[in-house]
């Protein structure tokens, strides 16, 4: 039995030395997009990752039956051979290899040639235009390998282990290579490239805290120790960041200040504004946003900024010993603050009566929310605050999320971010070609046409016969001159050729929007979508605001046919 296991995972699981062989010139190849195109049709009938996995082990068969009856026993024996070929699989050498491989920050693992400069920004903006993630992210090698893989259930096995070894390095406090490593998440980015983002950036921002609390023990021991001295008069160093002098001339420390804030001094005191260590705001991804808009919209809640406006004031008091509200706006909200005039002889209201300014109208009402919170705040550092955003508890929920995510979130960006890898690197070398940068640029304006559409995943057939098509210019162009030629020379008309060439007949139509997009990319666009009708074929019949922290200032086990030739296990 064991070597029937380890025989039948031989056959489906790549090597390391496959994928180091590959031409880093190449695109991926149409049989891995397929594979993927395959795992979105057959993850329709799936919920999650876990229910897929588990209708393939046969969990579910015989449920219900009593009694070790035939259906019962033969259940049972399928559940425990799928449960040895899983373990068998997450064990295996070959499978640890490849997880070593994709995690190494410094190797060259399926590291592509991809143009870059001016015309590579233009090229490379396809897959944010498909919701893609960026070509030479971790993302799109994962997704490559993940396609290679020509069962539906090591597939998700091997994503399964991809989740383990982020969790591995989450817990070591080591970065996801080939992902920035303190970025906001990109919102024109897939869903599941957002959320590795975010798994980075949070890892970041544990640092920053760190380093914050560090500078703030030094401030208290400096503090302790000329306590201890004795000396009750402190002099004060130049550009000293530690005191701050009362208007009773007593000396107060400053905590969690960060540096001076342009050349602002408090109204009261006449000592220098500095601005503090805040706490960082969420992390949004487009998941996040669309919850937080529905509980604002069904709730009118604003909680979540009254929290950061709270904290951003009780770091202000730390930092700025004997400040006021005024200094807090002028530093938080400068359109909030109108500065005195010359000569004016108007008398203020009773909040700013001088001639140091005054607040805005809506900062004078009675029952202002900034003053409620400014009288009940306490002056206390960010580092020591109540976090607001809790990166341990967001990076777990999202590793927990995906280990059991809803198929079409995991194989439908997968196949997205290889997809656009394919076509950046062939507009690279096709854009040029007078022959048949045409026809590429129509493939290419319908991929992304489609891709935008709400319902793409319907038409993955249609996808890959494109991309199909697209690999057939870079690996055998003269076979498509050869039919475009003969099309021309026998004056075909558009039914003949639907005809001749029955594996692919797609309408491409040059919008508006689409026409816009395609002109920044080369003068020759409009050309190329001047008709408002085109169609082409396969030239080949065998190969187929809420409120702003701070305002601006200025699956089954049974093997299953799959159409191209493949099989779902």
């Amino acid at each position: 039995m064991k070597n029937d296991i380890e025989a039948k995972n031989a056959e489906i699981i790549p090597s390391v030395e496959s994928f180091l062989a590959t031409d880093k010139a190449s695109i991926p190849s149409l049989s891995v997009i397929k594979q993927l195109a395959i795992a979105i049709e057959a993850g329709k009938k799936s919920k999650s990752v876990k229910s897929l996995l588990a209708s393939s082990a046969g969990s579910s068969s015989g449920k219900g039956k009593p009694g070790l009856n035939l259906s019962t026993v033969r259940a049972l024996v399928l559940r425990e051979k799928e449960e040895k070929i899983s373990t068998t699989f997450r064990h295996d050498e070959r499978i640890q290899s490849l997880i070593r491989s994709l995690f190494d920050a410094g190797g060259d693992f399926l590291r592509r040639n991809i143009t870059s400069g001016s015309e590579g920004t233009i090229a490379a903006s396809l897959p944010r235009d498909i919701h893609g993630a960026p070509p030479d992210s971790l993302l799109v090698k994962i997704s490559e390998v993940i396609g290679s893989f020509r069962s539906l259930r090591k597939m998700t096995l091997f994503w399964c282990r991809i989740v383990d070894e982020m969790r591995r390095f989450w817990s070591e406090e080591q970065y996801i290579p080939g992902i920035p490593i303190d970025e906001i998440p990109d919102l024109n980015s897939c869903l599941l490239y957002q959320r590795f983002q975010v798994i980075n950036c949070c890892l970041s921002r544990k640092r920053r805290h760190e380093i914050a609390s560090d500078s703030l023990d030094v401030v208290l021991r400096v503090a302790s120790s000329n306590t201890e001295s004795g000396t009750s008069e402190v002099t004060v160093p130049a550009n000293s960041l530690l005191y701050a002098r009362l208007n009773n001339g007593e000396l107060a420390l400053r905590l969690g200040a960060d540096c001076p804030f342009s050349n602002l001094t408090m109204l009261e005191t006449g000592e220098k504004v500095y601005s503090p260590i805040t706490q960082e705001g969420p992390l949004l991804t487009e998941d996040v946003i669309k919850e937080t808009e529905e509980f604002v919209l069904r709730t009118g809640s604003v909680g979540a900024g009254c929290s950061q406006l709270l904290s951003d004031m009780q770091a202000f008091k730390a930092a700025n010993p004997g400040c006021i509200l005024e200094d807090f706006v002028r530093w938080h909200s400068p359109p909030d603050w109108t500065e005195p005039e010359p000569s004016n002889g108007s008398v203020h209201s009773s909040i700013a009566s001088d001639s140091r300014g005054q607040l805005s109208s809506r900062m004078q009402k009675e029952g202002n929310l900034w003053r409620e919170l400014w009288d009940t705040s306490k002056a206390v550092p960010a580092v020591k605050q109540t976090p607001l955003f809790d990166e341990d508890l967001v990076v777990e929920g999202i590793l927990t999320d995906l280990e059991d995510l809803p198929t079409t979130e995991l194989y439908g960006p997968l196949f997205l971010s290889l997809l656009g890898l394919g076509f950046v690197m062939a507009e690279a070398k096709l854009a040029e070609d007078n022959n048949l940068s045409k026809l590429f640029y129509e493939c290419k304006d319908y991929v992304v046409a489609t891709c935008q559409g709400s319902s793409w995943n319907n038409k993955v057939d249609d996808i890959c016969q494109v991309y199909e098509t697209v690999e057939t210019m870079m690996v055998n162009p003269d076979e498509i001159l050869k039919a475009m030629k003969q099309a021309e020379e026998s004056n075909m008309t558009t039914s003949v050729l639907k005809r001749r060439f029955k594996k692919l007949s797609l309408n491409l139509v040059g919008k508006d929007e689409q026409t816009k997009k395609s002109s920044a990319r080369n003068a020759n666009s409009d050309e190329r979508l001047s008709s408002s009708t085109q169609t082409f074929s396969s030239f080949f019949d065998s190969k187929s605001s809420l409120l702003a922290k701070k305002p601006p200032k200025p699956e089954s086990t049974s093997a299953t046919p799959v159409e191209n030739g493949w099989t779902l296990v």
